[in-house]
C-alpha cells in the first residue's frame, strides 16, 4: 500500500506519546520520584499524542466530518480509538493538574501518591486509557481481513511494545535531564525491550515473506482454479485504488529499509544504553536521549514499511 506520511507520523508520535503517558502515570505513583519528572512527561506525552492525532487528519478526505466517526464505536476500532484518545487527554489533564502543585511546592513531592486515593486512581486510569488507545490504533489495521499482512497476531503486540519502548526511553531521558538518577536496571530493561522488538519484527517480516495472498487473480474476477492473464488495465486512468492500494516496493529496497529500521530502533539504542547500564555514576541523560531519538527514527522507518509492504487483495483484480 502507499505509505501516507500523515498516518506514519500519527502512529509513531502518538504511540510514543501514549507510551510516555503510561510511564508518567507509573512515575507519579512512586513516592520517591520528584513530581517534576512525571509532570513534564505528561506535558510531552500530550504534545506528541496531539501532534500525531492532528497529522492523521490530513489523510482524511473530509476532515471536517471526522467527528462523525466517533458515533460508530460499537463496530469500528477507529471510533473506539477516537473515544479512547479523548478520554486519555481528559484524564491526563487531571494528572497534570494534580502534579502541578507539587512541582510548585517541592515539599509536597510524592505525598499525594501515598495518601490520596483520588490521585492514585487518576494515575492508574491514565495508564489504562493510554494502553487502550494504542491497542485500538493497532486493531484498526489488525482487523482488516483484505490485508493479510496486517492480520498477523504480532501487529497489536509490536504496536504496544514500540509505544512502551519509545515512551520509556523518553521518560528516562526527561528524568535524567532533570537531575533524577535512574537505576541502571532501567537501561537493562530498555535493552531487553529493544532485543524483544528486534526478535518480533524479524519473525513478522519472515512470516509475511512466506505467506502469499490467500486468493488468486482468478478468484478476484470470478474464475477460480484458473490463471487468467492481464490484457489491459481495468481503468484507463489511475484512481484511488490504484494510487493507494497498488503501491509496491522493490524487494531490494525493502531489505535495505528493514536493516535500517532494525539498526535504528534496536542496535543503536542498545549500544547507547550499555554505558548507562554498566557505569552507575555516568551522566545518563545524553545516552537515554540519543537512544530515544534513534528509537523514534527506527519506529518511523518500521511504520513506513508496515504500510509499504502490505498487499491489499483488491490488487489481484487491478
Amino acid at each position: 500500500m502507499h505509505p501516507a506520511l500523515s498516518v506514519i507520523f500519527f502512529t509513531t508520535l502518538s504511540g510514543a506519546g501514549y507510551g510516555l503517558l503510561v510511564w508518567a502515570g507509573l512515575g507519579a505513583l512512586m513516592p520517591d520520584m520528584p513530581a517534576r519528572t512525571p509532570f513534564f512527561a505528561v506535558v510531552l506525552g500530550l504534545v506528541l499524542s496531539t501532534i500525531g492525532l492532528i497529522s492523521s487528519m490530513f489523510h482524511l478526505g473530509k476532515p471536517g466530518r471526522a467527528w462523525r466517526a466517533i458515533s460508530q464505536w460499537r463496530t469500528s476500532w477507529l471510533s473506539r480509538e477516537g473515544l479512547a484518545a479523548i478520554a486519555t487527554i481528559g484524564i491526563s489533564a487531571l494528572l497534570f493538574a494534580v502534579l502541578l502543585p507539587h512541582v510548585i511546592d517541592e515539599s509536597l513531592l510524592g505525598a499525594w501518591a501515598r495518601f490520596s486515593i483520588g490521585g492514585v486512581l487518576i494515575a492508574l486510569t491514565t495508564m489504562t486509557l493510554a494502553i487502550t488507545t494504542v491497542h485500538c490504533t493497532a486493531m484498526i489495521y489488525a482487523s482488516l481481513k483484505p490485508i493479510p499482512a496486517w492480520r498477523h497476531p504480532l501487529v497489536p503486540i509490536t504496536y504496544l511494545l514500540f509505544a512502551l519502548f519509545t515512551g520509556g526511553l523518553l521518560f528516562c531521558a526527561i528524568a535524567t535531564t532533570l537531575g533524577r538518577p535512574v537505576s541502571n536496571m532501567a537501561a537493562l530493561a530498555s535493552i531487553g525491550a529493544a532485543i524483544a522488538l528486534l526478535v518480533l519484527k524479524l519473525k513478522y517480516w519472515r512470516d509475511i515473506d512466506r505467506s502469499p495472498l490467500p486468493q488468486s487473480r482468478g478468484d478476484a474476477i470470478g474464475l477460480p482454479n484458473r490463471k487468467p492473464s492481464v490484457f489491459e488495465r481495468p481503468h484507463t486512468e489511475a484512481n484511488y485504488i490504484t494510487k493507494e492500494m497498488g503501491f509496491a516496493i522493490a524487494r531490494k529496497h525493502s531489505r535495505a529499509l528493514r536493516m535500517a529500521a532494525a539498526l535504528l530502533f534496536s542496535v543503536l539504542p542498545i549500544l547507547l544504553l550499555l554505558p548507562a547500564w554498566l557505569f552507575v555514576h555516568i551522566d545518563a541523560a545524553p545516552w537515554f536521549t540519543g537512544a530515544a531519538l534513534f528509537a523514534l527514527a527506527g519506529a518511523f522507518v518500521e511504520r513506513w514499511l508496515f504500510f509499504a509492504e502490505a498487499k491489499h487483495l483488491v490488487t489481484l483484480y487491478y
